[in-house]
């Protein structure tokens, strides 16, 4: 008689969700979910894994080091869409497959730099804080409305805002490594080179993943490109961005405005720049709309009999 696989859910939005839970336990009943909201790393991780041949991982750091410990373990579902957290040369060299789906967040994560962009743009934080002060003043801000975005990868969470950014009649300039060409005439982007995208945008947006080749991408030198008039929005990685020299053009005018949802430490550890008035930071809350959450765990589910030994680029 075949025994049910046993499955550790280390994600604790995923534990939190009681209809994520109820859909798992339909499918097997065989389940640990991460009940103390634990945050599971090294060591805890793999005792709360140990035993099981599945597991449900988030922001968890899957390497080496943890597989070498579970041996039992064959199959790893992403809730969620960042890979930067997985050591696949790993996961290979153990015969552990992956189940993963990209996209899932998608709207959830486009609609927030949309908020994020009308909050800078119309100066919400500001005129928040000096009302909450006692002062009755009124910041004039700007429109998004006919501004130039500059989107740096045009991926599923790219292509989404482009779709909602239309609404709003902008000039779209795109940059990414791959050829949508197709994409971009259907929809009247304009594809051009980083350098290009960050000196003529309003509004640039980054939605690339976080790896080798684009770690520190907005460099000091990148950065500095940009107009002192436009905002730079972050809801991909915080590793993406040398959030030192942001700071600084923040605090010299050298840049109006930034808005990230993402961190290079996570929780932050830059207070300054977190205290700045022309900075507006949240806890990487991109993908934590109930619609989102119930896509990615269903996706994570999903994932646990659809999975592949992972190969290539999976973005």
């Amino acid at each position: 008689m075949k025994t049910e696989p046993r499955i550790a859910v280390c994600s604790r939005s995923f534990s939190r969700n009681k209809v994520l839970r109820e859909e798992l336990l339909q499918r097997c009943g065989n389940v640990r979910f991460n009940d103390e909201g634990v945050n599971l790393q090294g060591e805890n991780l793999a005792d709360f894994i140990s035993g099981c041949e599945m597991a449900i991982i988030g922001l968890e750091v899957v390497n080496r080091q943890l597989l070498d410990r579970l041996p039992e373990l064959k199959v790893i579902s992403k809730y969620g869409v960042g890979l930067d957290m997985i050591d696949f040369d790993a996961m290979r060299a153990h015969g552990v497959r992956f189940g993963w789906t990209g996209g899932v967040n998608r709207r959830s994560v486009a609609e927030l730099v949309i908020a994020f962009a009308i909050v800078m743009l119309r100066q919400v934080s500001r005129a928040n804080q000096e009302l909450l002060g006692g002062k009755w003043i009124q910041p004039i801000g700007g429109c998004i409305t006919g501004r130039t975005v500059g989107i740096i990868g045009c991926g599923h969470v790219g292509k989404d805002l482009v779709s909602l950014l239309r609404a709003f009649d902008c000039v779209i300039l795109a940059h990414d490594i791959r050829d949508y060409s197709d994409f971009y005439a259907d929809n009247g982007v304009e594809p051009v080179g980083l350098d290009s995208l960050l000196g003529r945008s309003d509004i640039v947006t980054l939605h690339v993943p976080l790896d080798s080749s684009t770690r520190g991408i907005l460099s000091a030198e990148r950065l500095a490109i940009m107009r002192p008039t436009s905002i730079l929005i972050n809801t991909a990685r915080g590793g993406l961005v040398d959030e030192q020299a942001l700071k600084e053009m923040l605090q010299d005018g050298r840049l109006v405005g930034a808005a990230s949802d993402v961190f290079s430490v996570e929780p932050p550890e830059n207070s300054e720049l977190l205290r700045l008035p022309n900075f507006f930071g949240t806890p990487h809350i991109g993908g934590s709309s109930e619609e989102a959450i119930l896509a990615m765990g269903r996706a994570a589910i999903s994932g646990l009999t659809n999975n592949q030994i992972p190969t290539g680029n999976l973005a």
